[in-house]
């Protein structure tokens, strides 16, 4: 299918690019299950692959040395690099208690197995000192989401937390430890319209391309899902500025949301890059368990994660979706953290040595992996 122009409504819609096509969430019908990506399995004895340590940097926001993964390390990213898998994870100072209270950065480590960590002892990305002050200070640079172009440009999807607003921003590296910052992805998407609301969790459109997890386009677009509370989609023709994908009343497009009775009632929030197999895009989510509209045979409040089927050439259309959870907190560092609820909370997704290593945050405070190894005819290696 092609991406829909609509003009008039806008004006500058004549340099960006949104559709009208409708939600296509069939929630009536039963997923095909070969369609799937997993098992994931978590290898024996490995779990957590980080935890929090006491190193320190100096900040440039509160000019001092602080010891920025004190408190927790969760919401890996992951990708591979010069044979290596490295994980971008989310890291929690102590300078307050509470969830979202503290200050967040993003920290670097490498494996060479994807389970042994070598860590950097400061972070790569953080808040303060440059001209993105307003969007990341105080609360920081939190839950990224990195995928790499066939160039070997890293694209990092982060939000940004001033404590005020939750917004996506956007990073770009060629080494995973320098960072070049281009603020809000959607600032310049119709004359600001969706820049000053809460937007998080994006999920950049990959295939496996010559044994490596690589950014996709559609129709000449590069895509990605992305939102909390629906999951919704934006394009973009440079990777650092996005545009939201409409629907005929020109507002968010929803492809998938929360139901009720199912472990994904509360919130359907994007996971890793989604990926292209032979069946169409699999995009991973994190469901959040309503406390009242729920699932019962799950946790009040827990995050699970689940599996969208969409069409290849048609992205926003639905073709299956789990009804139960492909992977859930069962081990009691997943069980007991900041997010005492229960969270496996899925970012990181890396195609190495031709597994899939899945890399979650456990209960905010923790990070762990798991591993899948029967991809065969399920994606599209080229």
């Amino acid at each position: 299918m092609k991406l829909k122009l609509i003009m008039g409504l806008i004006g500058v819609l004549s340099f960006s690019s949104f559709s009208t096509l409708p939600s296509s969430d069939d929630t009536d019908k039963k997923p095909q299950e070969s369609w799937v990506i997993g098992p994931f399995l978590r290898p024996e004895g490995v779990n957590p692959v980080l935890v929090p340590q006491p190193a320190s940097f100096h900040c440039p926001m509160r000019k001092e040395q602080v010891k920025w993964e004190e408190s927790d390390v969760f919401n890996p990213a992951a990708t591979v690099k010069d044979g290596k898998i490295v994980v971008l994870y989310r890291a929690e100072d102590n300078s307050a208690q509470g969830i979202g209270k503290r200050t967040s950065r993003i920290g670097y480590a490498e494996s060479a197995d994807g389970v042994t960590m070598k860590r950097l002892d400061s972070p790569v990305l953080f808040p303060g000192g440059d001209e993105f002050e307003s969007i990341e200070c105080p609360g920081g640079c939190e839950d990224p989401r990195v995928a790499m172009t066939e160039d070997g440009l890293y694209v990092m999807l982060y939000t940004a937390w001033n404590r005020k607003t939750p917004r996506l921003a956007v990073a770009t590296s060629k080494d995973l430890k320098n960072w070049t910052k281009h603020g809000l992805a959607f600032e310049k998407a119709y004359d600001g319209r969706f820049a000053r609301i809460a937007t998080k969790s994006a999920s950049i459109l990959t295939k496996v391309k010559g044994g490596k997890l690589v950014i996709d386009k559609v129709d000449g677009k590069y895509f990605m899902y992305w939102g909390e509370y629906a999951v919704h989609a934006a394009t973009s023709d440079n990777l650092t500025d996005w545009y939201p994908v409409l629907d005929e009343n020109n507002e968010l497009l929803k492809i998938a949301k929360p139901r009720n009775g199912y472990f994904d009632s509360q919130m359907t929030e994007c996971g890793p890059p989604a990926i292209r197999t032979k069946q169409g895009i699999v995009l991973m989510y994190n469901g959040k368990n309503d406390k009242k509209r729920g699932d019962v045979n799950y946790p009040a409040g827990a995050y699970c994660a689940g599996q969208l089927l969409l069409d290849s050439k048609d992205p926003y259309k639905v073709l299956g979706r789990l009804d139960k959870p492909f992977f859930m907190p069962e081990a009691p560092f997943e069980k007991s953290g900041q997010y005492k609820d229960g969270t496996v909370f899925i970012e990181g997704l890396a195609y190495y040595k031709k597994k899939l290593y899945l890399y979650y945050g456990c209960a905010d405070s923790k990070v762990a992996v798991a591993i899948c190894d029967d991809i065969k005819g399920l994606l599209k290696v080229k």
